[in-house]
């Protein structure tokens, strides 16, 4: 067996590529498994896929000099945010003029993230990426994690981490449970042109039976996310281009203008996962092998960076003062840290994708009070957005200050009216108040 490693990191997604960068500084030999090529993680295909970045990720991804890598053309920013319920005109809105930021967030594509990550730690020389390789066991004991590969090679290292997707092989191997929620609702994504212009703003439409959501990239071009039952989703990957144009124009009520596709429909089955622990004995989980969420509130990959972080940081600092970079006070800490920041936003955002897939008469009722209640209160409001542009890395999630700052509901309030029906229809977590962590 070859001298052991100091970190070893299963998957060379961007979870597990931007972990190898945040140590790539420090006195660490580090070595990178994955199943896929080196071509391919040299120049990753694009999957339809774009991510809606957060401050603190953009901020994390300039200090590991991935951002810098990324061309000016595939960075959008997103200047305000607009959600729709139904028919309803009426909206939720957000934007930044009061927030003193240049945009919400940032969209870039996935593809141009990995390829950017791969390029920043593969011209570290400490960084070892072995591509084409696939784990078949991964065992620990008190001084060490023990990698199996599929040529048969044994790989030993102080600290094993897994960031091998929301289906963690390997967590499964370490004994690590999981809650997961399927859906039983598919995402076809896509881009497409439009004739005018969506003034960098996204689009939540909650409309019965299917979502639409618009992502803004640069120019007159949108990502366009459309959430259906899993049983109709083949459907709108098989529509002619004629149809699925007219077919979303027809969604939008002419919002945009004239719809035209561009390039490939992607299909992707909606599976939420939240692992029940994070941390074994010498192993730990990052990225969506940790927390996989719905993607309704675009936190899933900038939860995974700020996790990677957080476990760097404390590794940081063990090797300042001389201690374990796998002890089991360390590997505590950082599951504690992880553990509170998801929890909230897991549960929360898989009642909100309760809610607003719901179409009972109780159920509706509940989300136009939802977003009334979000638009009109500004506690509110103020707390939701900065949660949604989250630009600190020890800051603690907003919402749960939400029950010192709230002043009363006016008396005013439409909510006021349906209160009574929905208080005697409505199961008690779907209530506005307990989405909201009020209740």
């Amino acid at each position: 067996m070859q001298q052991p490693y100091d970190v070893l990191i299963i998957g060379a997604g961007p979870a597990g590529l931007s972990f190898a960068r945040s140590l790539a500084d420090l006195p660490l030999k580090v070595v990178v498994v994955e199943r896929s090529s080196q071509s391919t993680l040299a120049d990753p295909p694009e999957d339809g896929r774009e991510i809606a970045l957060t401050h603190l990720s953009a901020k994390l991804m300039k200090e590991a000099g991935a951002w810098q890598r990324i061309p000016e053309d595939g960075i959008s920013p997103i200047e305000a945010a607009r959600v729709f319920d139904g028919q309803s005109s009426y909206s939720l809105d957000f934007d930044n003029e009061t927030e003193k930021l240049d945009a919400l967030g940032y969209l870039v594509p996935n593809h141009l993230i990995r390829k950017a990550y791969y390029e920043e730690t593969s011209s570290h020389t400490q960084i070892e990426i072995r591509t084409e390789s696939v784990v078949e066991e991964v065992n620990t004991d008190d001084e060490y994690g023990y990698v199996t590969l599929n040529n048969g090679e044994v790989l030993q290292a102080r600290l094993v981490v897994a960031a091998d997707t929301r289906f963690s092989e390997t967590r499964r191997k370490m004994g690590l449970s999981a809650t997961m929620r399927d859906f039983s609702r598919t995402a076809i994504v896509c881009r497409m042109e439009h004739t005018k212009s969506h003034q960098q703003t996204a689009f939540e439409c909650f409309m019965y039976g299917r979502t639409t959501a618009i992502l803004p990239m640069n120019g007159n071009r949108s990502s366009v996310v459309i959430t259906v039952n899993s049983r109709d989703a083949q459907g709108f990957a098989e529509m002619s281009e004629a149809e699925f144009n007219h077919n979303v124009e027809q969604q939008l009520d002419g919002l945009l203008g004239d719809m035209k596709l561009i390039g490939k429909r992607h299909v992707y089955p909606l599976v939420a996962v939240h692992a029940n622990q994070f941390v074994a004995r010498r192993f730990a989980l990052i990225g969506d092998a940790a927390v996989g969420m719905h993607p309704v509130t675009a936190h899933g990959f900038n939860l995974g960076l700020r996790g990677q972080a957080n476990l760097a940081k404390e590794i940081s600092h063990a090797i300042a003062e001389g201690t374990d970079i796998a002890s089991p006070a360390l590997l505590k800490a950082y599951e504690t840290s992880h553990m509170r920041t998801t929890r909230v936003l897991y549960h929360g955002t898989n009642v909100v994708v309760g809610l607003f897939t719901n179409e009972t008469l109780a159920a509706k009722l509940a989300r136009k009070a939802t977003l009334r209640l979000a638009n009109n209160i500004a506690p509110i409001k103020r707390l939701i957005t900065e949660s949604l542009t989250e630009r600190d890395l020890e800051g603690t999630n907003p919402l749960q200050d939400l029950k010192n700052n709230l002043p009363p509901i006016p008396d005013f309030f439409p909510v006021e009216k349906a209160r009574e029906q929905i208080e005697k229809v409505l199961p008690d977590k779907l209530h506005p108040l307990n989405i909201l962590g009020l209740k």
